[in-house]
């Protein structure tokens, strides 16, 4: 019976959990921010302090979509188990269509609110480590683009970022879409964008939200203190972009990973980069 009990017990130690759609007050906001959040096994019978990595979802997504059509417990489970990834807490915030920025109309400070509010809020609330080394941050599509952004952005804070379908646009495909592809996207986080067409997209607030922008026009120094990768589909829409950040990364020589898979904008290539990219994030707690 004894030994039962401890079979139980070790089972028991060796489950990871997933608290889905927690919530968090923002006074920023004025309402409240649902959040899900990994906890590896042995969490709740330890002491220690983890690593955090901060994992965005895409556009329309929410704070459960990597969860539901990502299947990230049981992919990080495996990475885990199999030594290829350090047990890590992962946090998943819902983006809200926000593109990880403030509404550019002052009516919605997103950014500010993960900056300022959730960041110290899970340091607070879990056990995570606090110091930059053993940030990350990850995601897809809107969420490989803020991802981006907000690591280049607040390099003091994140050590390292993954980012996977990264929407990112060149200039010329900015100033030639049709309206409606443009409104559609970015019209809720920058509604100063909505009516304007050619060049005259290309204006301040864009270039607030251009991941190539960062890349060209912040120290590169700065930008060096960051570890980057990034990957997309060949079939993807958004390849230019991301052929795009490659470039703009040699040539200002910022070391960064950079692949290309077969793939488009979609699930299963998504769920295939994800090992790949948080043991990219996971070994950078090493160096």
């Amino acid at each position: 019976m004894l030994l039962f009990w401890l079979a139980i017990h070790t089972a028991l130690l060796g489950q990871s959990k997933i608290l889905e759609s927690q919530v968090m007050k923002s006074d920023l906001l004025k309402t409240e921010v649902k959040y899900s959040i990994y906890l590896p096994d042995g969490y709740d019978y330890s002491e220690r302090h983890y690593p955090v990595v901060y994992l965005l979802n895409g556009y329309t997504g929410d704070e459960t979509s990597w969860i539901e059509s990502g299947g990230m417990q049981r992919i990080v489970d495996r990475e885990i188990e199999q030594g290829n990834i350090q047990k890590m807490v992962i946090v998943m915030p819902d983006g809200d269509d926000r593109l990880y920025m403030n509404r550019t109309d002052g009516t919605y400070p997103y950014e500010d609110m993960f900056m300022k509010e959730l960041l110290p809020y899970i340091q607070s609330n879990y056990r995570v480590r606090k110091t930059k080394r053993y940030t990350g941050i990850s995601g897809l599509s809107m969420g490989g683009a803020g991802a981006l952004r907000l690591a280049l952005k607040y390099d003091q804070y994140f050590g390292a970022c993954a980012a996977y379908s990264s929407a990112i646009f060149t200039e010329e495909s900015v100033t030639s879409s049709d309206q409606e592809s443009m409104d559609g996207y970015i019209s809720i986080a920058m509604p100063d964008m909505v009516g304007t067409k050619g060049k005259n997209r290309l204006n301040k607030s864009y270039k607030e939200y251009d991941v190539l922008q960062w890349v060209k026009n912040k120290d590169p120094e700065l930008l060096k203190t960051v570890k980057i990768y990034f990957d997309c589909g060949d079939d993807d829409f958004l390849t230019l972009g991301n052929a795009q950040l490659h470039k703009e990364l040699v040539v200002r020589q910022i070391p960064h990973e950079y692949r290309v898979r077969d793939g488009a904008h979609t699930w299963p290539y998504w769920r295939e980069s994800l090992p790949v990219g948080l043991k990219f994030i996971s070994d950078s707690f090493w160096k």
